[in-house]
């Protein structure tokens, strides 16, 4: 088993290539994976892993379907994956999500992804990757690592819970509507995906202790359960994986605001304040 770490920088990895037992994945767009990729490493559409049915299209989709993705990919029981983007983190953070939801905790995330490999001035390769298929099967999901819409209302308002929205501060207070009511969950705080990215060092998180002193003054601390959610829970699959990077108990919602919103039932705050 390859012994690398959560994140893992460019040239750490470069250093290493090429890896034994390691599957690269990259959810950039497509024309960018074509471009310009890491060596070996493979495509995959992130629409293959969501439901992409209302009211939660950002929920995983069968098991099934899960088992055919990973096998194609190549996946084994006993691989690390290394997942990377061309955004930030935002799809990469929720393969791993999705690596946690079926069971497979080896992996990595590679900061900064395509931007910081590229800004670093790291070999690439061109063209695509054809992947050798296993026969990986996804059996049953796990539990810890997501939350459902009834499970965050029976939380709400306990101390030891709360809710990172991973939205733009328009859509928390409810100024942009994109579900059928506009606003946040009551109590959840905003801090909006793309702010947690050094934009000028490549996309990569954001200096961790600062990161972890500003999220705990927003009461994001690490003896809580946090929920984390956007839209579709694509945004917030870095939220997901930052706040694990952080040392923080971090759990999905990926019924997220297009399934809450879309509730008439759902309590729903506006304005920016929890």
């Amino acid at each position: 088993m390859s012994q690398l770490p959560l994140l893992l920088e460019p040239r750490a990895l470069a250093e290493r290539l090429p890896l034994n037992n390691v599957l690269i994945i990259d959810q950039s767009k497509r024309e960018t994976y074509l471009q310009h990729h890491i060596p070996a490493a493979v495509h995959l559409d992130f629409k293959r892993l969501q439901l992409g049915i209302a009211p939660t299209p950002g929920a995983l989709p069968s098991l099934q379907q899960l088992s055919e993705v990973f096998s194609q990919l190549g996946l084994t029981a006993e691989t690390h994956v290394i997942a990377y983007d061309d955004e930030g983190g935002g799809w990469a953070g929720r393969l791993l999500w999705v690596l946690d939801m079926i069971g497979h905790h080896h992996y990595s995330y590679l900061n900064g992804g395509i931007h910081a490999w590229l800004q670093d001035g790291l070999p690439t390769e061109s063209g695509e990757v054809i992947p050798t298929p296993s026969g990986y099967s996804v059996s049953q999901l796990q539990d810890g690592f997501s939350l459902t819409k009834e499970e965050i209302l029976a939380r709400l308002g306990q101390p030891d819970f709360a809710v990172w929205d991973a939205r733009s501060q328009a859509e928390y207070n409810g100024e942009k509507v994109i579900s059928a009511r506009g606003g946040h969950i009551p109590g959840a705080v905003n801090y909006e995906w793309t702010l947690g990215m050094d934009k000028a060092n490549g996309m990569r998180i954001n200096e961790r202790e600062a990161f972890r002193s500003l999220l705990s003054s927003m009461g994001l601390t690490a003896d809580k359960d946090i929920a984390t959610h956007c839209q579709t829970h694509h945004r917030s699959g870095y939220t997901y994986l930052v706040g694990k990077i952080l040392g923080l108990k971090m759990k999905a919602y990926p019924g997220s605001w297009a399934e809450w919103g879309n509730d008439p039932s759902t309590p729903v705050t506006t304005g920016n304040q929890p």
